[in-house]
């Protein structure tokens, strides 16, 4: 494809209809449209007495409606205005979805016992993330309103016991340790692998047996490794493992996948040993090596939410497993639901990481 043609797709896919125009008129009658038989039929159903036999249909057929109309009203939208729409878009579906949640369960269209409604998760949250729960000595996030103060009284001892009964901290920490101890030694490993044919011949099928096992299989056996099996060691150990095994083999294929053309103009300007795996080598396997950090880190914080089910007493699987037990729905809701913040946070995280060792990549 010529570079000409190739600017003309570009300015086609920019254009949008002019105010006023047939196609911008065309696009606005079917968004109404749409929008109108999406409603009719729901309004139909209920008027008939018959939504709640044919609620997943009439959702599904809803969300199709709804799809299409905002793929119609995305080619109204200017080019300017492309950044606003795609936000409002990605942050008004969840929140749609979120008030429909809630009139679901007013109306008792779902078991509010069972699948309560927002609000009340949202009060759950709050109030673990307030509340001190004296039979266990945990909280939350720690109390750090009261940071400030254990400071001048205690020094950074007062503010360390503060953090210490955090659920948040004791979950980051054993996922963070466990990711780093894993991610490092997986890398060179794999780095290994992709050039070595003899080491990649020797391991790559024993690395792919141990990868299908369910990793919360091999905790006992980790637990057997330590004079504490109860203690954090195992726990971070069955985090390393997980991350060791998924990015040796993520960054082989990401080493073997790099592109023979590189490889040779690295040869003919000089590059040899150290000097091609730091300029060549890597930085071409990067890419692929963050997509497989991404995977390997919420492989992590499945593991950790795991583990802490089973033989915890402090981390937000503990908690959420917790609440499970004791029959409050709502505070095992919240539980999840901090789960979901700190996986977005730490892969937020870790795409920061990536664009700061990827300069060339950032737009």
């Amino acid at each position: 494809m010529t570079i000409a043609s190739t600017e003309g797709i570009t300015a086609s896919d920019d254009r949008t209809p002019v105010k006023g125009s047939p196609a911008a008129n065309n696009d606005a009658r079917a968004i109404l449209l749409l929008l109108a038989a999406g409603v009719a039929l729901n309004a139909a159903l209920a008027i008939a007495g018959l939504w709640s036999d044919f609620a997943w249909p009439a959702i599904g057929a809803s969300f199709v409606l709804l799809v299409l109309a905002c793929e119609r009203i995305g080619r109204l939208v200017p080019v300017k205005g492309r950044g606003a729409y795609e936000r409002t878009l990605a942050l008004g579906f969840p929140l749609l979805v979120l008030v429909l949640w809630e009139i679901a369960a007013d109306s008792g269209f779902i078991n509010p016992t069972w699948f309560p409604p927002p609000s009340r998760i949202g009060s759950a949250l709050w109030d673990l993330s307030t509340r001190y729960d004296r039979f266990s000595g945990t909280t939350l996030l720690g109390r750090p309103w009261l940071m400030p103060e254990a400071f001048n009284s205690e020094g950074w001892a007062g503010v360390w016991k503060l953090v210490a009964e955090s659920h948040v901290f004791a979950t980051v920490a054993r996922v963070l340790v466990g990711f780093v101890l894993g991610a490092i030694p997986g890398v060179l490993l794999g780095v290994v692998m992709g050039l070595n044919q003899t080491v990649r011949l020797m391991l790559d099928t024993t690395l792919s047996a141990i990868y299908v096992l369910p990793k919360i299989a091999i905790f006992p056996i980790v637990m057997l490794m330590f004079a504490d099996p109860f203690g954090e060691a195992p726990k971070i150990l069955v985090v390393a493992l997980s991350v060791f095994i998924l990015m040796a083999i993520n960054t082989m294929a990401a080493v073997r996948g790099i592109d023979k053309v590189y490889l040779m103009a690295g040869k003919n300007y000089g590059a040899k040993g150290w000097s091609m795996l730091r300029h060549v080598i890597l930085p071409g396997a990067m890419p692929v090596i963050f997509s497989g950090l991404r995977i390997a880190l919420g492989t992590a914080m499945i593991v950790i939410i795991s583990v802490e089910f089973v033989r915890a007493k402090q981390g937000v699987g503990y908690m959420t497993f917790y609440y499970w037990e004791v029959l409050n729905p709502e505070k095992m809701y919240a539980g999840l639901v901090v789960v979901m913040i700190l996986g977005v946070l730490l892969t937020y995280a870790l795409q920061w990481l990536q664009r700061r060792l990827m300069p060339w990549q950032q737009k």
